[in-house]
């Protein structure tokens, strides 16, 4: 190893098991939850012929496991699977009661949810009352009282050793790692092919990405296994996806960046069964249509973001330490555009839309020690329902409690008191030099085995000290980009490029002396190969 990579290895603690893992070595199916009673249910439902219902989510994590959960009992020998996924503007998250209507109408007696569930009670309690039972496979937060379901399949469950699962990393699996983990189940009890479920680790690999999962050592080996299998993938939808994506390889950013979002892009501005379809397309002509439907819809949600952000440069810095801010913008992006405030002034954040003619609708972003999911809980009076994660909620408002809300939830954050919350945001880098000889094609090369990146096993992070600025030149139609060229105490020089940098870097002076944070990428120019340095930080020495 290099000694750049050596550090970066040593500073992060990975293992041999860690670096190469072991397909081997996943943890036991049967830690989970459940596992055995889920099993056997579905065991059941097959033999007798039973239709099967299944219920998933309208994000990436929710299409990835549906397809992936309705591939398997198909393949387990399942005569009627249907899969369906709740529409973000009527439904919201969760299981709906379209459920029990469409159970009832198609004489389905097993109803199998995927990335949901767990804190659908009454709608699990009406099922029961038809006669119509369920599995629930989920990895989201549980309620102190769980659903009456036959399984509630969940590392997350409070009556569970939750240490036992934290240590194997079960604790950490996306709602489509929960449904690959029932997949194993049922190939270790011979229902499927052995090994055939190594082919769904496609899906896995992009629900994981997608729903930016701690990268602990089951993901990992997921993951890592799931680069291999994308990269031969047999879904048609996905090829042509990618080829209307660009996507030129398979890695952490490409999922993150080109085909998340446009799997997203279907339950955000239109509906999900449109991800759904095309990771089950079995025609070139239906999955290149359906790929080319996704591109339109993701270029519509990057229009109304970018209008969103225009508008919210044009009102000025906001004055509340939490944002709580209106407009008439698509509900399908309200949870981006409150993640872009939150990058943009480092504060938790809230977009509404109004919905109809007494009600906002909107969502949440936040981070360090700022919970929405707490604050929402302090707020009840002020809101007509709400809830979420730490980092992710959504709300419902009144009209006419837009304002009591805003001020109750900056009250709840004024009363805990809490310092130093931009710390957060500062970058922290994994390994520090002032020598530029060590960043070679080598290194880059040796850094793949890091892939795929995540939360844990986030893209390194250079720091580059003291080192000189050569030449600086702007770059953009409005010069809003900047390339450096820097050189060392030693006379190696490199470049390094800052896309949309702030006026500070772009003032930067000839001869200045600079510590930069960066990551580091491969340039090809003319056949020439090179490494380049994307600045996240640069400080004045």
């Amino acid at each position: 190893m290099s000694e750049l990579f050596d550090k970066l290895v040593e500073k992060r603690g990975f293992k041999e098991g860690y670096l190469n893992p072991k397909y081997e070595e996943l943890a036991s199916p049967w830690l989970m939850p459940d596992m055995e009673k889920a099993v056997e249910r579905i065991k059941t439902a097959i033999k007798n012929n039973e239709k099967i219902i299944v219920y998933g989510d309208y994000d990436v994590d929710g299409v990835t496991a549906s397809t992936l959960i309705s591939e398997v009992l198909l393949k387990a020998g399942a005569e009627s699977v249907e899969v369906m996924l709740p529409d973000r503007f009527k439904d919201g998250y969760g299981m709906s009661e379209k459920v029990i209507k469409r159970a009832k109408e198609t004489g389905a007696t097993l109803v199998v949810t995927v990335d949901c569930g767990s804190s659908n009670n009454e709608v699990i309690k009406s099922l029961n009352s038809e006669g119509i039972e369920t599995v629930v496979t989920d990895h989201h937060e549980c309620p102190n009282v769980l659903p009456d379901a036959i399984a509630v399949v969940n590392p997350k469950r409070k009556d569970m050793d939750s240490e036992l699962l934290r240590e194997t990393g079960l604790r950490d699996l996306a709602g489509v790692g929960v449904a690959f983990m029932v997949a194993r189940a049922l190939a270790e009890r011979k229902m499927i092919r052995d090994g055939q479920e190594k082919w769904l680790l496609d899906l896995v690999l992009i629900g994981t990405i997608c729903d930016s999962m701690d990268m602990t050592i089951t993901n990992r080996i997921l993951c890592f296994y799931g680069v291999k299998v994308l990269t031969k993938t047999r879904r048609i939808g996905l090829k042509e996806l990618m080829k209307v994506a660009g996507t030129k390889k398979i890695t952490s950013e490409t999922i993150g960046f080109q085909i998340g979002p446009r799997l997203n892009a279907a339950g955000r501005m239109a509906k999900a069964e449109i991800a759904l379809d095309l990771l089950r397309a079995t025609s070139h002509v239906e999955a290149s249509q359906l790929a080319n439907k996704l591109q339109k819809l993701n270029s519509d949600r990057k229009s109304q973001q970018g209008l969103a952000m225009a508008e919210f440069e044009k009102r000025g810095l906001p004055k509340d330490k939490v944002i709580v801010t209106t407009g008439e913008w698509h509900e399908g992006v309200l949870g981006i555009i409150a993640g872009r405030l939150v990058e943009t002034y480092r504060r938790p954040a809230f977009v509404l839309t109004q919905v109809d003619d007494e009600t906002y609708k909107g969502s949440g972003r936040s981070f360090g020690d700022f919970s929405l999911a707490e604050a929402l809980k302090a707020c009840k009076g002020e809101i007509i329902d709400g809830g979420g994660h730490a980092g992710a909620a959504g709300v419902k408002v009144e009209k006419s409690k837009v304002k009591y809300f805003s001020e109750s939830i900056n009250r709840y954050y004024d009363s805990l008191g809490l310092v130093d919350q931009e710390a957060y945001f500062k970058v922290r880098p994994d390994v520090r030099t002032s020598k530029v000889e060590g960043f070679t094609l080598d290194l880059l090369e040796e850094m793949k085995q890091l892939e795929p990146f995540g939360p844990g096993n986030e893209i390194p992070i250079f720091e580059l000290k003291n080192v000189t600025v050569l030449d600086k030149k702007l770059l953009g139609a409005d010069s809003q980009h900047v390339r450096l060229l820097v050189r060392d105490s030693d006379g190696n020089t490199m470049k390094l490029l800052a896309f949309n940098a702030p006026d500070n870097w772009r003032e930067t002076e000839n001869g200045s002396i600079v510590n930069i944070f960066m990551n580091i990428e491969e340039n090809s120019w003319n056949g020439l190969r090179s490494v380049e340095g994307r600045i996240l930080d640069l400080r004045g020495c």
